[in-house]
């Protein structure tokens, strides 16, 4: 597999359908529980509730999703999901993905995002920490393996 050069340009859009064999591969290399499976994906793909986005570089080389959920009645918008493939890590990914999210929540009316991440993903709550993400709660034995949850949420614009 080519790495993924440093400048290049991370493209954020709408997951296809012909996007879910990447998006299940993706996901049952990045997650060991709490998996999203194909059909589920696929539901999501023609869902008003949610919103699958897909990034890349170089046209269709594929490099990571964010799965953001939204319900009636309230203005708070849910990232479910957030991963990158491995070669695509610290290079704006992720960046990327959440501020598709963001933008989404707010063409959305959503006054904030909010999301949950495992006690012991420190490259992820640095991330979020580092793009004015605040922590607002704990939950324990919040994933399928037992693992500790911090909630996080960011005011939108």
């Amino acid at each position: 597999m080519t790495p993924m050069p440093a400048t290049a340009a991370v493209r954020v859009r709408r997951a296809e359908l012909s996007d879910l064999d990447d998006l299940a591969a993706l996901e049952e290399s990045s997650f060991a529980t709490d998996r999203l499976s194909r059909a589920q994906y696929r539901r999501h793909l023609d869902s008003e509730s949610a919103q699958v986005l897909v990034a890349s570089a170089n046209h269709r080389h594929f490099l990571g999703t964010a799965v953001v959920f939204f319900r009636k009645g309230t203005q708070v918008a849910r990232l479910y999901s957030i991963a990158t493939k491995k070669e695509a890590r610290g290079k704006g990914v992720g960046s990327a993905l959440l501020e598709a999210a963001e933008k989404l929540a707010a063409r959305r009316r959503c006054v904030s995002l909010r999301l949950e991440v495992r006690t012991d993903n420190e490259d992820a709550m640095r991330l979020y920490e580092r793009l004015g993400y605040r922590r607002i709660g704990h939950y324990a034995r919040y994933y399928g393996d037992g693992a500790d949850a911090w909630r996080y949420e960011k005011v939108l614009d």
